[in-house]
């Protein structure tokens, strides 16, 4: 029998077995992919990423690049395949997707101390175990969850994905390469639009007709992911204000500025494919192509994926999970990943990393690291787990705001935001110590 099972092979699955398993535990990881998949995923890979490629800023003045450079110095698997295969887009980490799951892949199953087991669950197994089964969780094993919780019914929202083209149907003719404000290397292709255009296309936009999604309402969306269809319902201006802010975004080659900007992010380090940043949707495939067409410079836009949407479940944290990710009633059940109320890939993988830390701690019988506050891994716990969360518990985000701050006056946005990064990565050197020398 296995030392640790954990069940879901996502980035949050993935981290927590890497890790379980360099410190010497035997782990049995269980994926049902691709006996069975999940309405989001298209390949048989570990870590797979779905929704967009970006896994968002890479600067520590930003809170997402802050938990990144916690990642990276506690020996992130998904880290460093993410960084192997980066591609360019500016300020933020973007990744050939497919190069960077197959890594995580072929690490994972060489690794000796992981056993792979492919199937649905059904029930929990037996021992120490962390789900990490994701915001799809099967219907198989939702019952089993619901019964452990003692609740019928999870919370869950809508999570929708944005549309991939090809490259090279692109009509450049009415495009150009560029980042916002010169950051970067040209990393995106901008499509602008004038106001009659713009006017024309949030009309047909907010009037497209939608694939049916059972249970769905404006009201239920996620608003980290909204469908651009929304956003266009919300208010004409609210796309202007959104994905199509055309700030910063002067055409070099005429030095004209634009009533909005679509920006196109390269989704593969070949760069021939490209995803519409900000356009996650539901509308029919027919309407995509017709709406999205009236876009100049994708009137003949080739689609190798449409935009999609799904409910996502997740747990009530504050009710059910510890500062561990373990459920309360149950401590040798842990969860991560998306199933805990964290949102994003980057947060998803600092679950899986937490939970595997504290389970190799707890089965060695050394005290927690107990990550504080003044982290953003250890902000994210506590938050999930109800030490920031009250009322309406909702997925979230790892931001400043629920990190504990430095308490001398700083005067500045980013300078402020640099000195909790500074502190942060103090307090962290410290838990690494302890780590490494098993105290």
């Amino acid at each position: 029998m296995a030392d640790v099972t954990v069940v879901g092979a996502g980035l949050a699955g993935s981290e927590a077995a890497w890790q379980l398993a360099k410190r010497g535990f035997s782990v049995r990881l269980c994926e049902m992919k691709p006996e069975k998949m999940t309405p989001a995923h298209a390949s048989p890979l570990f870590s797979e990423l779905v929704c967009s490629n970006s896994l968002r800023g890479d600067d520590l003045s930003n809170a997402v690049g802050l938990l990144k450079e916690e990642l990276r110095r506690l020996g992130s698997l998904i880290m460093m395949s993410a960084e192997r295969h980066r591609v360019p887009a500016g300020g933020a980490l973007a990744v050939d997707r497919e190069a960077f799951a197959q890594t995580i892949t072929d690490a994972i199953r060489g690794c000796p101390n992981i056993e792979i087991v492919p199937g649905e669950l059904t029930d929990f197994p037996q021992g120490e175990c962390i789900i990490a089964t994701g915001p799809l969780t099967s219907d198989g094993l939702i019952p089993a969850i619901a019964k452990a919780c003692g609740q019928a019914d999870f919370l869950h929202f809508f999570d929708a994905a944005a549309p991939l083209i090809a490259a090279d149907s692109i009509d450049m003719t009415h495009a150009w390469f560029g980042s916002r404000y010169g950051k970067g290397t040209a990393d995106y292709v901008n499509c602008p639009m004038d106001k009659e255009q713009y006017d024309a296309f949030v009309t047909e936009l907010a009037g497209a007709k939608q694939a049916p999604v059972h249970g769905f309402e404006d009201g239920g969306v996620f608003e980290g992911c909204m469908p651009v269809e929304v956003m266009a319902r919300r208010g004409h201006d609210t796309l202007r204000y959104g994905p199509l802010k055309p700030v910063g975004l002067r055409n070099p080659q005429t030095g004209e500025n634009y009533y909005a900007v679509v920006q196109l992010r390269r989704d593969n380090d070949e760069g021939t494919v490209y995803n519409l940043v900000g356009f996650q949707t539901h509308l029919t495939f027919p309407e995509q192509r017709r709406v999205f067409g009236m876009i100049p410079a994708l009137a003949g836009a080739e689609y190798l994926r449409y935009g999609k949407m799904h409910r996502n479940t997740f747990l009530n944290g504050p009710a059910l999970l510890d500062r561990y990710y373990r459920l309360r009633t149950e401590p040798r059940i842990a969860f991560a990943g998306q199933i805990t109320g964290v949102e994003g890939y980057v947060e998803s993988c600092a679950s899986g990393m937490l939970a595997a830390l504290e389970t190799a701690r707890r089965l060695r019988g050394l005290p927690p690291l107990d990550f504080p506050r003044t982290t953003a891994i250890g902000a994210l716990a506590l938050y999930v787990s109800g030490g920031g969360a009250s009322g309406d518990f909702q997925p979230m985000n790892v931001n400043f705001g629920i990190m504990e701050r430095p308490s001398e006056r700083i005067r500045g946005k980013r300078e402020r935001n640099l000195k909790t990064a500074e502190r942060a990565l103090a307090a962290l050197d410290g838990i690494i110590q302890r780590e490494e020398t098993g105290t």
